[in-house]
């Protein structure tokens, strides 16, 4: 009887072993091959026009970044026996169709954007490295935050006003964006200063560092990134464990939003006067003429768009920037733009699902931090185009051209990657062997 049991329950078991479906591992090979095809016929597409044939700058650019995509791939999957290579697809694919948009629109321009995608690459690289060390990391927030709040001070003392904010510093022909780089340090110093959250001390010094980089946004009156800091702050409180300190972050959070609606209370007025009223006469043609033809050229796109270089959004001052995926959604259409729109979504699922599996605390705080500072700037960006939000003027990140919002996109988006633990697998067959 014993034995028909025992049998019995071997062929349920074994049963049951059969109807599980096989998970098979992603074939990246296959991915980056599909992948460079795309990269293949919008680069062909957006090189083409109709007044000068075909524009060799687009074509050059695509030809860098796919090697450059390959090189990597290739490199880290044989030597570094990666296999995650998740991250690094949605990114360059997300930066290829910044590159063509901006190539359509600028050849010239493209190529730069090309460079500093490059960029960007080596510096998540570094990253990536340097964040595999939390002991290493630990020990470089205080001078990370030094190195930040320093470069913030350099930017409130020689910086020039540019379209109302002092938020951009020229040396020796290379203009940069300060701010940008300090995004990637306040999410460092962050996630390392409440790794180990025993104590008030590291609580207070965190509040401390937050209040001085809002406050130099502030008074640069960059709002847009200060509101991006300050979001990026409340993501990090919240990733917090609970009790009285987290009280305290909650506390400190009010009063940062409510020392940015104080000091900006006149300017906020000014600037968000034209918030919900775009359409209206006093506005349409001037303080509202950016966001009106981007609304025009949404409603005449449809589902797959006019074609590269047809549309009219293109023509409106910062088509490439701030408003490049009005310009995507017309020329590419809808169909595209969602697609876009999901891939920072699959960023963010992401780095939630490596923050559970993650091996430090820092790695949960730097990863979640990261994802919602994307993600918010791409919400602010598309919402502000499109009238839902006022329009703050930032980015779209791995899409607009810009060298120091690219450079920044790659750096934090290291901080997701380093909380997978997957990426450093290769360190601990090395320890085996």
């Amino acid at each position: 009887m014993k034995s028909e049991v025992g049998a019995l329950a071997k062929r349920e078991k074994g049963a049951k072993k059969k109807k599980l479906p096989k998970i098979k591992p992603i074939n990246n090979f296959l991915l980056m091959a599909f992948l460079t095809l795309f990269e293949l016929v919008t680069a062909f597409c957006a090189s083409y026009s109709a007044e000068d044939g075909i524009r060799v700058q687009v074509l050059d650019a695509a030809g860098i970044l796919i090697a450059v995509e390959w090189v990597y791939l290739v490199v880290f999957y044989t030597a570094m026996h990666r296999r995650n290579f998740e991250l690094e697809m949605i990114a360059f694919f997300l930066c290829s169709t910044g590159i063509d948009v901006i190539g359509s629109v600028d050849p010239d321009a493209a190529l730069k954007q090309c460079f500093m995608v490059v960029a960007g690459v080596i510096v998540y690289i570094v990253m990536v490295f340097l964040l595999g060390n939390v002991d290493l990391c630990m020990k470089l927030r205080l001078p990370v935050a030094i190195a930040a709040l320093l470069l913030l001070l350099v930017n409130l003392i020689i910086a020039e006003t540019t379209n109302g904010a002092r938020n951009w510093i020229e040396i020796g022909g290379i203009t940069f964006q300060p701010s940008e780089f300090v995004k990637v340090a306040f999410i460092f110093v962050g996630a390392a200063t409440l790794e180990k959250i025993q104590t008030s001390k590291n609580i207070f010094a965190f509040i401390g560092f937050s209040v001085a980089c809002v406050g130099a946004l502030i008074l640069i009156k960059d709002f847009g990134t200060a509101l991006i800091f300050f979001i990026t702050f409340l993501i990090i409180a919240f990733m917090t464990s609970g009790d009285i300190k987290t009280i305290i972050l909650a506390i400190a959070s009010a009063v940062l939003g409510a020392g940015i609606v104080v000091k900006y209370r006149s300017y906020v007025t000014a600037r968000f006067s034209v918030y919900r009223h775009v359409w209206e006469a006093d506005y349409y043609n001037t303080s509202g003429y950016q966001q009106t033809r981007t609304l025009v050229g949404l409603a005449s796109g449809g589902l797959f768009g006019l074609g590269i270089g047809n549309g009219n959004t293109r023509t409106v001052y910062a088509s490439t920037t701030d408003l490049i995926f009005g310009v995507i959604c017309e020329e590419w259409g809808y169909v595209f733009a969602v697609i876009l729109v999901l891939a920072f979504v699959a960023i963010a699922v992401s780095a939630l699902i490596n923050s559970i599996a993650a091996r430090s605390t820092f790695y949960s705080i730097a990863a979640v931090a990261a994802a919602g500072m994307l993600l918010f700037q791409t919400a602010l960006n598309i919402f502000g185009i499109t009238d839902v939000l006022p329009l703050t003027g930032v980015t779209l990140p791995f899409v607009s051209q810009g060298g120091s919002s690219m450079i920044c996109c790659w750096a934090v988006l290291a901080y997701i990657k380093a909380s997978d633990v997957r990426t450093y697998n290769y360190l601990g067959g090395a320890r085996k062997k």
